[in-house]
């Protein structure tokens, strides 16, 4: 198949820049603006968050079966929900910033529903636009590439919050006012990001089946063990990280007293994002997507001991331990949408139906599962730690603030690891895989019906 050319590799970025003008904003900052601009309490939003993004869990499979079961001769199986469910998409994150004072009660249910609508929103594109990165390409190279552009596009967003907008989270100011203009921007921003990655990235991999039914759907995950263990080991993972990114903002402005440095902590994570996009294929060939995987891990769980360990008088050493974790976040993040896409072919190969909604959405269903419990574990360890918004920080807020930033995030990562080490889809395996569905079309064998050579050589691997 032929290489990606590198504006379908900048197009397809975009899409991830413009889905965390949504996402991202909400990551950063809507526990700090539930907590200290709408006045709901820490415990509250704790749990308004674990219960709207199990919520979303559930609305990503919804979303892979409509994917699944949807198909446009022009427009193919993705891009139409990117280009119709992008606006609504960016208009309810203005909302969700957007909370009228209504009363406790009348406050709470205004944030329940357009949260949860803001998540299904987004499981309606990013579904779609996941899934959209195995059906462009099966050469692990331009994979890595993939996963690289939108970890740059992410980034350059969360980068973009970090230096302008975190600095104006501070008493006193009028945050109401800064999230209503800032979402309104990313409105305009999102849809032009959103309709050059429509007009850029296109499906190149064949399919002998345009609509999946549902039983073809449940037996590829039924039979998809490598996806199963990826799906855990990122569950695990994203409930670490989401504990830290929740909490990111409190640590430098109340543990360490150094709000001024989150602009820093953007830059060094654009600049190192930067760097190692480029890198990333030539470790993925060298080393092997499950290697780097672990190594990332390692190198983030690293970094959270640092953080838990530092006094909050050394601030050069909890900032350090920042950048280590978020070193290692970032390097997972790239790799991990690459071995995602692997398990599509694996699910091909043992049921002869590409799958790609499903399969991202499953992936995607208990990412968000992490997010939502590593998002209330943070919120409660402040709950627990008895945060008040707007005054001094009692030592035990302090503390609570730092084991949400620095010792779930290490545990977590810690398991997320030991999972991953069972993993058994490795490079080798993948083109071998590849090989046989090619050989599969070119011969017209049915479906179920492997060559018992290469089965036999696939066994002796396949997890």
């Amino acid at each position: 198949m032929k290489k990606l050319s590198k504006l379908s590799i900048v197009g397809y970025g975009a899409g991830d820049a413009a889905n965390n003008l949504a996402f991202t904003t909400a990551t950063m900052f809507l526990l700090v603006y539930y907590t200290d601009v709408a006045g709901i309490s820490a415990a509250a939003a704790g749990t308004l968050l674990l219960v709207v993004r199990i919520f979303d869990a559930f609305a990503d499979v919804f979303a892979g079966r409509m994917v699944d079961r949807t198909y446009s001769k022009r427009f193919g199986k993705f891009r139409p929900f990117i280009m119709f469910g992008s606006i609504p998409l960016l208009l309810l994150s203005v909302a969700t910033f957007s909370v009228p004072q209504l009363g406790e009660t009348g406050t709470l249910l205004y944030a329940y529903v357009t949260y949860a609508a803001l998540g299904l929103a987004y499981s309606l594109v990013n579904i779609p636009y996941g899934s959209l990165a195995g059906a462009m390409t099966q050469d692990p190279g331009d994979r890595a590439k993939l996963g690289s552009a939108r970890t740059v596009g992410a980034l350059l967003v969360g980068s973009a919050l970090g230096i302008f907008v975190a600095p104006l989270i501070k008493p006193g100011a009028d945050l109401q006012s800064t999230f209503t203009t800032i979402t309104l921007v990313f409105v305009a921003i999102g849809a032009v990001l959103y309709f050059f990655t429509v007009l850029t990235a296109k499906e190149r991999v064949h399919r002998s089946v345009p609509n999946v039914s549902f039983k073809q759907s449940m037996d590829t995950l039924k039979t998809n063990r490598p996806l199963l263990m990826l799906c855990l080991s990122s569950f695990l993972f994203l409930t670490g990280y989401m504990a830290l990114s929740s909490v990111q903002l409190y640590y430098l402005r109340d543990v360490l007293g150094r709000l001024d440095l989150y602009p820093v902590l953007a830059i060094v994570q654009l600049v190192m994002t930067l760097a190692l996009a480029p890198l990333m294929p030539r470790l993925v060939r060298s080393l092997g997507k499950k290697n780097v995987y672990i190594a990332a891990g390692a190198l983030s769980m690293l970094g959270g001991i640092i953080v838990f360990f530092s006094p909050p008088t050394l601030v050069w050493a909890g900032f350090s331990g920042l950048v280590v974790s978020l070193m290692g976040v970032m390097a997972v993040n790239i790799v991990v949408w690459a071995l995602e896409a692997d398990t599509v072919e694996y699910g091909e190969w043992k049921t002869g139906v590409r799958t790609e909604g499903i399969t991202y959405a499953l992936f995607s269903f208990t990412r968000k599962t992490g997010q939502a419990v590593g998002g209330a574990l943070a919120a409660y360890c402040l709950a627990v730690g008895g945060y008040k918004s707007g005054v001094t920080q009692s030592p035990e807020a302090l503390q609570g603030i730092q084991f949400a930033a620095g010792a779930l995030p290490a545990i977590m990562t810690i398991l997320a690891i030991l999972v991953m080490t069972k993993y058994k889809l490795t490079d080798a395996l993948h083109a071998q895989l590849v090989g046989e569905i090619g050989a599969r079309r070119s011969a017209e064998v049915p479906s179920g019906n492997l060559g018992r050579a290469s089965e036999e050589a696939a066994a002796s691997q396949a997890p």
